[in-house]
C-alpha cells in the first residue's frame, strides 16, 4: 500500500468479513415530488437509482438522510 493509498483509508472503519446487505426502504409508493424526493421512502431520485451500487455504509448514510427528510416533511414526529 502506497502512502497515498494509506491516507485515503487510514480513518475508515475496516469492512467486516461478512455483513448482511442493508435493506431498501422502498414501500412501493413510488412518486417523486417537486423536490425530487420519493413520497414513500424519502430517497432522492439519484439515491434510488444508485442504491444497488452503494456500500452498506453509504446505504446507512442515505437512510439517515431519509429519516431527516421524513421529519422535515412532517411525515413522522419522532427521532431516534
Amino acid at each position: 500500500m502506497t502512502e497515498s493509498d494509506w491516507s485515503r483509508v487510514k480513518d475508515q472503519e475496516p469492512e467486516p468479513a461478512f455483513e448482511f446487505p442493508v435493506k431498501s426502504p422502498c414501500v412501493s409508493v413510488c412518486a417523486l415530488n417537486r423536490e425530487d424526493i420519493c413520497e414513500g421512502c424519502f430517497r432522492s431520485g439519484t439515491e434510488i437509482s444508485q442504491w444497488g451500487r452503494l456500500s452498506n455504509a453509504e446505504k446507512k448514510q442515505v437512510l439517515a438522510r431519509c429519516r431527516e427528510r421524513a421529519v422535515e416533511m412532517k411525515r413522522v414526529w419522532w427521532t431516534d
